[in-house]
């Protein structure tokens, strides 16, 4: 991007922060309306972008200035947003995760892709080939001795005076999942792929299995439950290890290290919501799945969380959302 194109996409932006401070400067911070407090709060993030970008490809007065207005936000922004625990609670439910999951959107959809096309392929070997399942899936998932109708009679049962102390072995297990997702990073994102892969083939060996036995209904109604939620956070803990992978491996115009920084923030954010919806889907999963309803009570569970999330990420936030993103 040329720095007249740079500046004539962005120079509204920065009259919008010099506007705001100007008001800030004259009455304090209650010349702000709550709206306008977050508005400046997505100019001023929008300016550390700009900064970013700017800094080694345009005029060292452009770097200057924005260095200077950022000076000036930081301690109005983060005085107004220094506010209780809930209100901070609040803006990330409400803003910022569902905002960075639009925004991390072909990350998510390569995440879910992967988990699908590996779910396939384990459906058609497993189906084919049911030995193929020793060599797809881990020894422990691979139900022992013939599959039965009673679900409840095996690993899908949970007594109830058991319940508690297994939802908290369920959310445990899930979030390290995704942590090992997240964690792939490290690896260049090469073990968040494995572990996608691994899930995906998983779920559709199983899936088989009980389908070929004449209970796959019961199967799906009995994960169907927290599945929905569960299956889309660990998509999108994948999703934030890709991203600081290609901070690394693909920087674009920024330099490596501010990429890998943007990244990491924005991965922090994904990480973060990731984490409280797999104590949702934990709860569900530990409470309400193991209860032996009708296949199309639990089913119609999981038709309903699936329409919430999206919902939830598809529209939550959106009105709040930067109308440009230089770094993009």
């Amino acid at each position: 991007m040329t720095q007249r194109a740079f500046l004539e996409r962005r120079s509204a932006a920065w009259e919008e922060t010099e506007e705001l401070l100007r008001r800030v400067n004259r009455k304090g911070l209650r010349a702000l309306n709550p709206s306008d407090v977050e508005r400046l709060g997505i100019l001023y993030r929008a300016l550390t972008s700009d900064l970013a970008y700017a800094q080694g490809r345009y005029d060292p007065k452009i770097v200057e200035y924005l260095n200077r207005t950022i000076a000036r936000a930081h301690a109005y922004v983060y005085g107004a947003t220094a506010q209780g625990g809930w209100e901070r609670i609040k803006q990330f439910y409400t803003r910022d995760f569902p905002q960075e999951v639009r925004r991390s959107f072909l990350f998510v959809l390569f995440c879910a892709m992967l988990t699908v096309v590996c779910a396939v392929v384990a459906y058609a070997l497993v189906g084919s080939h049911p030995d193929d399942a020793f060599a797809l899936l881990p020894p422990q998932t691979i139900p022992a001795g013939p599959i039965r109708k009673s679900l409840h009679d095996s690993n899908f049962a949970i007594a109830r005076d058991d319940r508690p102390m297994m939802s908290a072995f369920i959310i445990t297990n899930n979030i390290r999942v995704t942590a090992y997702c997240f964690a792939g990073a490290a690896t260049l994102g090469a073990l968040t792929l494995y572990v996608l892969a691994q899930n995906g083939l998983m779920l559709g060996g199983l899936a088989v299995m009980f389908t070929k036995a004449g209970f796959g209904t019961d199967f799906w109604a009995t994960i169907a439950p927290h599945g929905v939620i569960e299956l889309t956070a660990i998509q999108i803990a994948g999703a934030a290890g890709l991203l600081i992978a290609a901070g690394v491996l693909a920087p674009g115009r920024l330099r490596r290290r501010d990429a890998i920084a943007l990244a990491g923030r924005r991965a922090a954010v994904l990480f973060g919501g990731v984490v409280s919806m797999l104590c949702v889907a934990g709860t569900i999963e530990g409470f309400v799945s193991p209860l032996r309803s009708p296949d199309g009570l639990r089913l119609l569970i999981g038709a309903l969380t699936a329409l919430l999330l999206v919902l939830y990420f598809g529209f939550a936030g959106r009105a709040l959302e930067p109308t440009a993103d230089p770094a993009a």
